[in-house]
């Protein structure tokens, strides 16, 4: 399987994401761009779009773009800033690309925008298996 492929085929067997909405935009080897928009059911007690919306937005990028080598990669720590709140109808994108890979480790950066507005910086560390998607 050709690793841009990989994410729309996680994307099918992932039901999280699809609840969510998430649709892939664009996605090449090391890189991929994915959005979703905010609807009424995602927003918190502050009518404010709760903090996991981006978050899992911004998770899913990353796996997405780890993935595209060809083998399995699992997250093994994360952590966001949020930057700006976000409201009901809004449209936010995140783009996961590989700022450093190694034999056994990724690191990744993902910037959340609504537009051109920076809502959230998510950062992640990956753990590249052997296991190739071929054999999935």
């Amino acid at each position: 399987m050709k690793g841009k492929d990989i994410p729309y085929k996680m994307l099918s067997q992932d039901a999280y994401s699809q609840w969510l909405g998430i649709e892939i935009l664009e996605c090449e080897i090391g890189r991929c761009k994915v959005a979703l928009t905010i609807r009424k059911d995602m927003l918190n007690s502050m009518n404010k779009a709760h903090g996991g919306i981006s978050y899992s937005l911004a998770d899913t990028a990353f796996g997405f773009a780890a993935n595209t080598h060809g083998k399995y990669a699992v997250s093994i720590e994360t952590s966001i800033n949020h930057i700006e709140a976000l409201d009901e109808g809004d449209y936010v994108v995140a783009e996961s690309v590989i700022e450093k890979v190694n034999t056994k480790l990724g690191f990744n950066i993902i910037e959340v925008k609504r537009g051109d507005e920076l809502v959230a910086i998510f950062k992640g560390v990956v753990y590249r298996t052997q296991k190739p998607w071929d054999n999935n």
